[in-house]
């Protein structure tokens, strides 16, 4: 399975982006039973989980992008979405997704970065 990230890029502070996330070489079958995560490094940092959203469609979020981002998924495309809204300098990161299991290879990602 290849995961592909797309829609990064720099933003203003207070400003907005959409991610998606495509994953190739799954099936429909099998990519709608997964939960699905989106994670995040940040230079110098570790890849953490962000928001994750469960095959029943149930979403977890990190405290720090609670009431910002919200994570979506569209099982006929086989893609997971990320809107994030008042995006702040400490967003800045490149942006992945995954299944929760992490049992697919990690796609090059996306980079998001938040400056003026």
């Amino acid at each position: 399975v290849q995961l592909q990230a797309f829609g990064g890029g720099l933003v203003q502070p207070g400003g907005s982006l959409r991610l998606s996330c495509a994953a190739y070489g799954t099936t429909f079958s099998e990519f709608r039973r997964k939960t699905m995560g989106w994670y995040r490094q940040a230079p110098g940092n570790q890849r953490e989980l962000v928001a994750s959203i469960g095959d029943d469609g149930s979403t977890y979020y990190v405290d720090s992008v609670k009431g910002r981002i919200t994570i979506s998924r569209d099982n006929d495309k086989k893609t997971v979405y990320l809107q994030m809204n008042s995006l702040g300098p400490d967003d800045t990161a490149v942006y992945y997704c995954n299944n929760r299991a992490l049992e697919w290879a990690w796609g090059l990602g996306t980079l998001v970065t938040v400056s003026s």
